[in-house]
């Protein structure tokens, strides 16, 4: 319905009826009409047959009337205003049976379009019944069973084998295996245990998939203990459900056309339909015959298929991906993530695991390997970057005993790398091409060579100065995804032509790793504002998807036609920033958003060819003698073929 007095009307007599309200007045009006038609064959007082005529006319436009108050209200002419003024007209000319006839076929073909859609919805709807209503909390040494929504931050809930988690949080007690299939479509469950320092994770928000669990997924056979980390209503499945729900709303393109053509198309068929009217002016014919034409010129005119053949599939698109773990905001990505032909990928944490590891260790003359790794591993304590993970590591591997050397004036060199006083020295760290950019001597030959070997051997370097003197490099190597090549291949069999890398990393290691997974080229050497500027330079034209992790690239993907975030589930940056987030940290959901996009886009195509092919193969019948009763038969039938042919979307399989 249009409007809250509508909604009023609509959810009375459906709270009255368990919901079935359409389906009842359609039932009645059909019954109604039956029995005046067979009673008036039969001998029927004609009064009687008039009154059943006049009941299906009530039961058949009660919703229509409805629906047409308010768009009026809204000054909109719509679909079901010209089906009303048909059946008016029909009523005038005498021609109550068949008026009663194109209301009941209006209305069952509306209640059978609108039960469709309902599926649609439901299937979102059932994403939001995923998290159970209460959980076991314990507070202050004692357990209790709360609603969800009253579970506040800090709170720990236990969760027993085989039950669903009711909050997003951090595992601090127990092991299991989860099944987060509900929220990210991860094919298999996940291994869950306890974080070891909970504050330290919490305050660097570095907490590692094994530790983090979700509301509204489902626990294995361990039992766990769950530091609660979000309110009910901010977990991640809440979002998910709030932004598919109001993805419904952002309009495709395809959706903004058929708004157009409707909004000059109907006054034409009013238009057409008063001078058809007045054709017995023209042509020998009784005027009653003119005028019966003209209203089946409405019912032939009205674009039913048309108006729902875009919604009805960007609905079941949109439920799909959510229950595929992939969060699709609308549908203009959904549109236009199908007719991209380039995608292009961050490397580290999307091509990659974003887990490099220190493999070389080069010193410089008389440095020996381990000052250079005590005084680099000092620096990089104070960054969050993974590769400084990767050097802290590989430090307390070698002295699990030993403390980091004291740190002051740290300061980070955005995309180049680190600074910081280290026991009265000034050290720098970073890229070789930062040596070029600041303050004493360049690199010596020595050194680059060193560098240019490891950067042959696909490593990411970092060269290291204290004061004037070189200490060395270090080689870092963050091996690419397992699934990244077959899905490269998989993206290729959809029909994606071009596929690319965009990374900070030197060119020579980007190369290296494009060509390990079949990238067509990489794009190395780039700043995060050099990315945003190398994603508008390739979007020229078709356009280019961006994927990544929605944090780091956010820019970059902001700028692309369609932004895809990698493992989203927890991440409020990667949610807000993305048009399409994938939930899981898992490449493999990637072609099934394409696949799913392209085949969304067929369905769109095929409904408006047959939606607009019905309109024009009636238009011409009813001019030259189509009777309204034929004409509403094909009319409502288009519109149910073109649902129904939307909805087999909710059944699309992974590719």
């Amino acid at each position: 319905m249009s409007d809250d007095h509508d909604h009023a009307h609509g959810g009375f007599l459906d709270e009255l009826l368990g919901g079935k309200a359409e389906v009842v007045f359609a039932a009645l009006g059909g019954l109604t009409v039956a029995v005046g038609w067979f009673g008036g064959l039969a001998g029927m007082p004609e009064n009687i047959s008039w009154g059943l005529y006049l009941a299906s006319y009530f039961f058949g436009g009660y919703f229509a009337i409805l629906e047409v108050i308010g768009k009026l209200r809204h000054g909109k002419f719509q679909i079901d205003f010209l089906m009303l003024v048909s059946a008016s007209g029909a009523a005038a000319l005498g021609e109550w049976a068949e008026g009663a006839l194109l209301l009941f076929l209006f209305s069952v073909g509306h209640a059978l379009e609108n039960y469709a859609m309902a599926r649609a919805r439901a299937s979102i709807s059932a994403l939001a019944d995923l998290a159970p209503d209460t959980a076991r909390v314990r507070r202050d040494g004692e357990e209790s069973e709360v609603a969800v929504e009253d579970l506040v931050v800090g709170d720990i809930v236990l969760v027993r084998s085989n039950e669903r988690l009711p909050a997003d949080g951090v595992v601090v007690a127990g092991q299991s295996s989860v099944n987060q299939a509900p929220v990210t479509g991860e094919s298999t469950p996940v291994d869950k245990s306890p974080v070891a320092d909970l504050d330290a994770a919490l305050a660097s928000d570095s907490v590692g998939a094994e530790h983090r669990v979700f509301a509204g997924t489902i626990n294995g056979t361990g039992s766990l203990e769950v530091y609660v980390t979000r309110l009910a209503s901010e977990s991640t499945l809440a979002r998910v459900v709030e932004m598919v729900s109001s993805a419904q709303t952002r309009k495709a393109p395809s959706q903004r056309f058929t708004d157009r053509f409707e909004r000059v198309f109907v006054p034409f068929v009013i238009l057409l339909a008063f001078v058809v009217a007045f054709s017995w002016v023209v042509i020998d014919e009784p005027m009653g015959a003119s005028f019966y034409r003209s209203m089946a010129v409405l019912v032939a005119a009205s674009p039913c298929a048309l108006a729902i053949a875009t919604p009805s599939a960007v609905l079941s698109g949109v439920a799909r991906a959510a229950h595929g773990g992939v969060l699709i905001k609308g549908g203009a990505p959904l549109e236009s993530l199908g007719a991209l032909d380039a995608i292009a990928f961050d490397k580290t944490g999307t091509l990659t695991l974003g887990e490099p590891h220190l493999v070389d260790i080069k010193p410089l003359g008389d440095t020996s390997p381990d000052e250079l790794i005590r005084i680099s591993a000092a620096v990089e304590a104070l960054s969050d970057h993974p590769l400084a993970r990767a050097v802290l590591d590989r430090y307390k591997e070698l002295f699990p005993d030993t403390d980091l050397a004291d740190v002051s004036d740290f300061e980070s060199l955005t995309g180049r790398g680190l600074a910081a006083t280290i026991e009265g020295a000034r050290v720098h760290l970073g890229k070789p091409v930062l040596f070029s950019e600041i303050e004493g001597p360049d690199l010596p030959a020595e050194l680059a060579q060193i560098v240019s070997e490891l950067e042959g051997n696909g490593r990411t370097t970092m060269v290291v100065r204290r004061g004037s003197q070189f200490l060395g490099a270090l080689g870092l190597m963050d091996t690419p995804r397992p699934t990244a090549k077959a899905v490269i291949a998989t993206l290729r069999q959809l029909g994606v032509k071009r596929m690319m890398m965009i990374s900070g990393d030197n060119q020579r290691v980007a190369d290296a790793v494009a060509v390990e997974v079949g990238l067509d080229e990489a794009f190395g050497d780039l700043l995060p504002q050099d990315k945003v500027e190398k994603i508008r330079e390739l979007s020229d034209g078709i356009g280019v998807a961006m994927v990544g992790d929605g944090v780091n690239d956010a820019p970059a993907m902001a700028h692309a036609t369609v932004g895809i975030a990698m493992g989203a589930a927890g991440s409020d940056v990667a949610l807000e920033t993305a048009d399409v987030a994938l939930m899981a940290d898992d490449l493999e959901t990637l072609p099934f958003a394409v696949g799913l996009s392209r085949a969304t886009r067929r369905i769109i195509r095929q409904n408006l060819w047959a939606s607009l092919g019905v309109v024009a193969l009636l238009v011409p019948a009813t001019l030259f003698g189509l009777g309204i009763g034929p004409a509403v038969l094909v009319h409502e039938g288009s519109t149910l073929i073109v649902v129904a042919n939307a909805l087999r979307l909710l059944a699309y399989k992974k590719v």
